[in-house]
């Protein structure tokens, strides 16, 4: 448990899904973690598991899906490099007409380790951001599923906790 951090609940898995509103078009789906602010209740994320739609198989293109997990609304799917992605996947299928090569990364899929935690929420919601290309025949979908427990933040933690996740945007 983080310094500074009390938990307040046992394991909570929270599972949700984010569907392009088109194909190449990104999307971001809001997912409220009904923390209570006046009690300075954090989330803290012990596991992430992303599953994305593999990308459509088109002759002589290449296609891909990709999806994250942000702590902040973001304008673009983004990935681990950035402060506030959590966790990151991408599937990329290129079909030459005589062999089909498709690569998959995602960040959530990483050997464990002993960090004690992967990160923590400290605003009330998190964000699913898709984006597929815009070659897809349809609507690209990535499921989540986050790991982890309430907590309750001294003040000083709790207000640095919310400043840098806010400023991390």
């Amino acid at each position: 448990m983080p310094r500074g951090l009390k938990e307040t609940s046992s394991l909570i898995t929270i599972s949700a899904s984010a569907t392009e509103t088109a194909p190449g078009t990104f999307t971001s789906e809001k997912v409220d973690l009904q923390l209570n602010p006046l009690d300075n209740e954090v989330f803290i994320v012990y596991g992430i598991d992303i599953d994305t739609q593999a990308p459509s198989l088109i002759t002589g293109a290449t296609t891909l899906s990709t999806a994250s997990i942000s702590t902040v609304a973001r304008t673009s799917v983004g990935g681990i490099s950035n402060n506030n992605v959590m966790a990151a996947a991408r599937i990329e299928t290129q079909d030459s007409g005589v062999t089909a090569v498709t690569n998959q990364y995602a960040s959530d899929s990483a050997p464990s380790t002993q960090l004690e935690y992967l990160s923590v929420i400290a605003t009330n919601d998190f964000y699913i951001n898709i984006l597929g290309s815009a070659a897809n025949l349809t609507s690209r979908f990535a499921a989540v599923r986050l790991f982890g427990v309430r907590a309750r933040a001294d003040s000083s933690i709790y207000a640095a906790l919310v400043q840098s996740e806010l400023l991390s945007a």
